[in-house]
């Protein structure tokens, strides 16, 4: 037979095996092309004729290489089935390769391969939906509990519709101020604190804060308790409207509310409330607890049975029992005035801010997780901050703002004079605090001491600047950011 008629498969051709024999389903230009095709001086087997059959669909030629001198090819011929060309290790048992020879798309080593790695593959591709589809869950069933915590307070909003013609305007749109109101009421969970009269309640603190519209800074002014103001008419709980009258302010949370309240407010101030929170005892305890307590020194030991305190002197950490007794306490620390113990509490939420943000606890979501809880539980707040992202978006508006620019103090204030049990404002100070606070200007605190001293230095400037010489000066010279006394979450209450 003509040299040019060969072995169509090309298999490594096999000096035992005739050309007649390969496997079916190959082209008869394939053994042209690769190396170790037949020996062209082999001649087939009379008789038997070459498969003209297409290659199947997706077949791959393993070698397109032109083909090399007929001695490399009977080297190649004679190699085993490892050396072999596509089919080389097909051959059966017998030698012949006609036992389990293939064709070329059905070869068995990608096959079986393939078959045998698809059930892992499957095993982990449900295993790993498993695992999203349960965190997920998770994520979601937390999300909804916490959310579920919050009380929304829709009887301020309706009163506060009611009386929109009297509210103030807002002045800076950005710019928000949260009415934070610590609530006294003894019933529920919080009558191991005192008496429940009937379930009334005053408002223990009071807190204004003002965040600024480029959340650079945050300001919270204490009000006192005990301060004489006007509070307006507002609806009681029996649905009666009271009287108008000048009184102590924290009588109007028990009057009406916190509508009652935030009206009270803004007619002292003239700032537009935007939002309201009312936390009770237990939210304050648990909040601190959830923390792992916060650090305080103390120069001398409190034993104060009214307020449930026992502490010696020194540096200490409170759990949430012992910090509630000790932002409480007034009888046995200091003067006794609401006053000092006001400033112990700016303090104290001061050095709460500071651990939160240095303990990664607002950006870390397994330690926020707690705190949320416990501040969600007793928390009461207005329809705009009634849901888990609406207090989310305002923790991380304020996350990025520096301790030492998170200030609180107390309006100015001085002992009322027909009454040195009550407070009242002292003009024009505070005034001007409520104008820097209305229109977003930077307020600056200082320690009382370092007050003190800045007021003296003040008053020498203002004698060198009525002579002669120095007229003029003050026209030149820029206005200064107010100062007051008071402190920031960046103080050490132990360098104090």
């Amino acid at each position: 037979m003509d040299a040019d008629v060969t072995d169509s498969a090309g298999t490594p051709a096999d000096p035992d095996l005739p050309a007649g024999d390969t496997p079916q389903g190959r082209s008869q230009g394939r053994s042209q092309e690769e190396p170790g095709g037949t020996d062209p001086k082999e001649e087939p087997e009379p008789g038997v004729t070459d498969s003209k059959e297409e290659p199947e669909p997706g077949a791959v030629p393993e070698n397109d290489a032109p083909q090399d001198s007929g001695d490399e090819g009977e080297a190649g011929a004679g190699e085993d089935s490892e050396g072999g060309g596509g089919d080389g290790g097909q051959h059966g048992s017998d030698g012949k390769g006609t036992a389990g020879a293939q064709t070329w798309a059905d070869h068995p080593k990608d096959g079986s391969a393939s078959r045998r790695k698809r059930p892992w593959l499957r095993w982990a591709a449900l295993g790993a939906s498993f695992l999203v589809m349960i965190s997920a869950g998770a994520g979601w069933w937390l999300y909804k509990k916490l959310d579920g915590n919050i009380t929304t307070d829709t009887s301020a909003a309706a009163e506060l519709k009611v009386y929109e013609k009297e509210r103030p305007t807002p002045v800076v749109m950005d710019a928000q101020n949260i009415l934070l109101i610590g609530s006294d009421s003894r019933s529920g969970d919080n009558r191991e604190y005192g008496r429940d009269d009937g379930g009334s309640q005053r408002s223990d603190t009071t807190i204004l804060l003002h965040l600024a519209a480029d959340r650079k800074s945050a300001t919270a002014v204490s009000l006192p308790r005990d301060l004489m103001v006007e509070v307006p008419k507002c609806r009681t709980g029996d649905d009666k409207e009271s009287r108008e009258q000048f009184t102590q302010f924290n009588s109007a949370f028990e009057l009406g509310g916190t509508a009652c309240t935030i009206r009270t407010v803004e007619r002292l101030t003239g700032i537009r409330i935007d939002h309201h929170m009312v936390v009770d005892f237990n939210g304050f305890k648990d909040m601190v607890d959830a923390v792992d307590g916060v650090e305080i020194c103390l120069k001398e030991p409190i034993d104060d049975k009214d307020a449930r305190l026992e502490l010696p002197a020194g540096r200490q950490t409170l759990n949430g029992e012992e910090a509630l007794g000790y932002v409480r306490a007034r009888k046995t620390l200091g003067d006794g005035s609401d006053t000092e113990r006001m400033e112990r509490q700016q303090k104290f939420l001061g050095a709460l801010v500071n651990k939160m943000q240095s303990n990664g606890v607002l950006l870390n979501p397994t330690r926020l997780y707690p705190v949320l809880d416990a501040a969600t539980k007793s928390l009461t707040t207005d329809p705009g901050l009634d849901s888990l992202r609406d207090l989310y978006d305002l923790v991380r508006s304020m996350r990025d703002v520096p301790t030492d620019q998170v200030q609180f103090l107390t309006v100015p204030r001085q002992p009322y004079r027909q009454n040195v049990n009550r407070d009242e404002l002292v003009e024009p100070e505070a005034s001007e605090l409520f104008k820097q606070l209305r229109e977003d200007k930077p307020v600056a605190v200082v320690p009382a001491d370092e007050l003190k001293e800045k007021e003296e230095e003040k008053e020498k400037g203002k004698a060198q600047d009525e002579k002669p010489d120095d007229a003029g000066s003050d026209s030149e010279s820029p206005t200064p950011t107010p100062t007051y006394s008071g402190s920031s979450a960046a103080d050490d209450l132990c360098e104090q």
